[in-house]
């Protein structure tokens, strides 16, 4: 079990889906950061100063604990779709950049299956036939 566990891990395969995974986790991070810290300051600040990070429909407020009960308090209980806004901002500027990188990707995929298109291969074989022909024409050539 164990040697077939290192076949299984040492395909490219594998080796390639680990890498584009780190890589993937971490282009998140950057984007979330991008849309968190740079992109929805400045939106935030031209719909008159709103912060998504505290926009929230709160269902119930918070009740804080007394000084004779211990845990008798109670959390808010809230719906923060300002994180939400900002989490669908995040997909779409992930989503575009991942479309935007195969699109390249498959551009340059099909430029290079034209440019094998367009270098000429050997010609075919000649048929029976013309292998024929072309005996009998040189030994015509040479009588």
């Amino acid at each position: 079990m164990l040697e077939e566990f290192k076949k299984f891990i040492a395909k490219g395969n594998v080796l390639e889906l680990a890498v584009g995974l780190i890589i993937a986790t971490y282009f998140g991070a950057i984007v979330k950061s991008l849309v968190n810290d740079v992109i929805m300051s400045p939106i935030g600040k031209m719909l008159g100063g709103v912060d998504f990070d505290r926009l929230k429909y709160v269902i119930q407020e918070k009740v804080p604990e007394t000084a004779e009960g211990a845990g008798d308090g109670v959390s808010e209980v809230a719906i923060t779709y300002g994180v939400f806004i900002n989490t669908v901002i995040t997909f779409l500027i992930v989503s575009f950049s991942v479309f935007m990188v195969i699109r390249i990707y498959n551009k340059m995929k099909s430029k290079m299956e034209r440019k094998k298109e367009e270098i000429p291969s050997d010609p075919p074989a000649p048929s029976k036939e013309e292998a024929l022909l072309i005996e009998i024409r040189d030994l015509l050539k040479k009588s």
